[in-house]
């Protein structure tokens, strides 16, 4: 038996979802660098909690993507295809791995750091959100390319 057969099917998403959670993603990040390290903390926590959800569970349990499909997806037209949700699974990992280092920003009080760190997220997201470029998931396909496996996050992943 080949490996193809014996591999398991990869988890299929919307991939409107994953561009919904981006618009979020976009104005929840730039309302935490508008307002600052102090006051834009709790909306950087958020925002953490959703990238962690969706990098360590999944992207069905990233908040975002529960609110698409619970609002949005149900008066919306099928999708016309579905897309394997490994790659913006990574872009989840790597949307956390920014906000783990704007929060540690904060945390040992070096600004620049929250608004380098929660910037770069922000400029992901939003080139997900308005142009349908996600950034994370071209980097795990050219990781794929390369020949080498970006770390996963789960068995699954």
């Amino acid at each position: 038996m080949s490996s193809e057969q014996s591999a398991p099917t990869p988890e299929l998403v919307d991939p409107r979802g994953p561009r919904f959670g981006a618009a979020i993603t976009s104005v929840v990040l730039a309302l935490a660098i508008i307002l600052g390290p102090g006051w834009g903390l709790p909306l950087l926590i958020l925002q953490t909690v959703a990238f962690a959800a969706g990098a360590l569970l999944g992207l069905s349990y990233q908040p975002y993507s529960w609110l698409y499909h619970r609002t949005l997806r149900p008066r919306l037209a099928p999708p016309t295809e579905l897309e394997d949700a490994r790659p913006p699974r990574f872009a989840q990992a790597v949307g956390l791995v920014f906000a783990f280092a704007a929060l540690a920003g904060v945390l040992v009080s070096l600004p620049t750091l929250f608004y380098l760190a929660a910037g770069l997220a922000l400029v992901a997201a939003a080139l997900n959100a308005v142009f349908n470029y996600c950034l994370g998931c071209e980097l795990y396909l050219l990781g794929k390319r390369l020949g080498t496996r970006p770390a996963t996050t789960a068995a699954n992943g």
